[in-house]
């Protein structure tokens, strides 16, 4: 078998390259072809579980699910989780291998570079073709040197290259002319076409200036691709894609932390037309008229709590629960909403013990393995089934587990105050369950009209099919070149 790749890289991050290659992945698989999704190195706090127990980028899942794909670790080897403003923890080929500050990180990538071609090989041998994407700009010229994450990739695996730019943050003919100006000789001859993305108006106003990209760097044009509308209800990765949705009279409050991880939890509730998710940035109050408090995970809850209460967050859900409101807190946010967190070995930043919001009569204790697995559960109550995944650290024990909501493979799973206004659990991703989001809808008093997932694969569809009008695929296909495998 013959397997080919072609590598989306970007003009820099965030101009919608998860989004293509997610839409090229369902239109490929749409044509009949086995089609799987590479990013050699991510960086976010948004992972995903995958079946053998590792954590990938959230957006190589969607882009797994376009192409009718379970989520692997072979997907997104090298993942970084940001903790602080100079650090990240480091994943490779799903497993934690320790935290690295970000001058250290650069300086040594001893084996990283090995790890994500070897997993590029391994994943190519199972499919025709292998769409790879790149992770901020091939024009920071002064990442080159060990990059593993645009060029230095594409060098070492020998892929070809086409370049996004994106028209709705200004400058796209900048973006993509300034990068064919840095890149050196090698690197300029590896892009073999780009494309423009995130247009607004007609697209026969742009014809000049995609005739002068055309003329000014010698690469061919694939398309000019429009703002592709329902691309909120697709699940996001970065924190900057994540925003407030106005929809009906429930109103989800959500405080936007610093660290904030895995907020995919929020996708289905700003999917459902009755839900308000209202996220509220630093320096804002929370709005007195929520119907729910959700406190998000967090890759440093001690952080996290300390920048909350900086805020005066702490006032405004404790004043919340007064009223009559409701508080969940999901993973680090369940953490929170006790009445300590320990961290002896500081293994959540600085060793130390702190007070927590006081809400639930649990304390937590951040020792012990971390504990990465999809999780099948029930509901406590009413036994409606609930699936999602674990990605912490800590232990959680006290006496409002005793009200524990959830119950995961047999044991109980949560914990909730004695007026039941007050929930936590570290599952993530429960609210994607229809029965049980339009169950926890109706504790509010809302009703639930949506099914998530559908929406998900109806949104991926119209995608691949916007892609198919504006983007020429037939000519990227033929650019994609195959795959030289290395000796055995």
């Amino acid at each position: 078998m013959t397997t080919k790749a072609i590598m989306i890289q970007g003009t820099g991050s965030n101009v919608g390259k998860s989004m293509i290659v997610a839409g090229l992945a369902r239109a490929l698989k749409r044509r009949g072809l086995s089609v799987a999704p590479f990013k050699p190195q991510n960086m976010s706090n948004n992972a995903a579980v995958t079946a053998d127990g590792g954590e990938i980028g959230r957006a190589q899942a969607l882009q797994a699910r376009a192409a009718g794909l379970l989520p692997h670790t072979d997907m997104n080897p090298v993942l970084l989780k940001p903790e602080t403003d100079t650090g990240a923890q480091v994943i490779v080929q799903g497993k934690r291998r320790g935290t690295r500050a970000a001058g250290s990180f650069m300086r040594d990538k001893a084996g990283l570079l090995e790890a994500a071609l070897e997993s590029f090989h391994r994943l190519a041998a199972q499919h025709d073709i292998v769409l790879i994407e790149g992770a901020g700009s091939p024009a920071e010229t002064n990442l080159r040197k060990g990059d593993i994450a645009n060029m230095g990739f594409a060098e070492a695996a020998d892929v070809p290259v086409i370049l996004i730019g994106d028209i709705h943050r200004g400058g796209v003919i900048a973006q993509i002319v300034g990068t064919h100006t840095v890149l050196d000789a090698a690197d300029r001859a590896r892009i073999k076409g780009f494309a423009v993305n995130r247009f607004r108006g007609d697209l026969s106003l742009f014809d000049g200036g995609r005739d002068d990209i055309a003329r000014w760097t010698g690469w061919p044009s694939l398309g000019v691709v429009p703002w592709f509308w329902e691309a909120w209800k697709l699940p996001a990765e970065d924190m900057m894609d994540i925003a407030s949705h106005k929809g009906g009279a429930c109103k989800v409050v959500v405080p936007q932390l610093e660290r904030m991880a895995n907020f995919d939890d929020l996708d289905p509730l700003a999917a459902e037309p009755d839900v308000t998710v209202e996220i509220v940035p630093p320096g804002r109050a929370l709005p007195g008229d929520a119907d729910l408090v959700l406190i998000p995970g967090s890759k440093s809850t001690i952080g996290d709590l300390t920048y909350l209460r900086a805020q005066g967050w702490d006032i405004d859900i404790l004043a919340h629960h007064r009223r009559g409101g409701h508080v969940l807190g999901l993973c680090g946010g369940y953490q929170m909403l006790g009445q300590s967190i320990d961290d002896p070995e500081g293994v959540d930043g600085r060793p130390g013990k702190v007070a927590g919001l006081g809400l639930l009569d649990v304390h937590t204790v951040m020792a012990g393995d971390k504990r990465v697995t999809l999780s099948e559960a029930v509901t406590r109550d009413g036994n409606l089934p609930v699936s999602g995944y674990e990605i912490h650290m800590g232990r959680t024990t006290g006496a409002d587990c005793a009200r524990a909501w959830l119950m995961l493979e047999g044991r109980p799973e949560g914990a909730m105050s004695a007026d039941g206004r007050v929930r936590g659990s570290y599952l993530h991703g429960l609210f994607t369950s229809d029965a049980f989001r339009a169950g926890f809808l109706g504790g509010l008093g809302h009703e639930s009209t949506v099914g998530y997932d559908a929406g998900v694969e109806e949104t991926l569809d119209a995608l691949a099919a916007h892609l198919e009008q504006y983007l020429d695929i037939d000519q990227l296909l033929h650019l994609a070149e195959p795959i030289p495998f290395p000796a055995d």
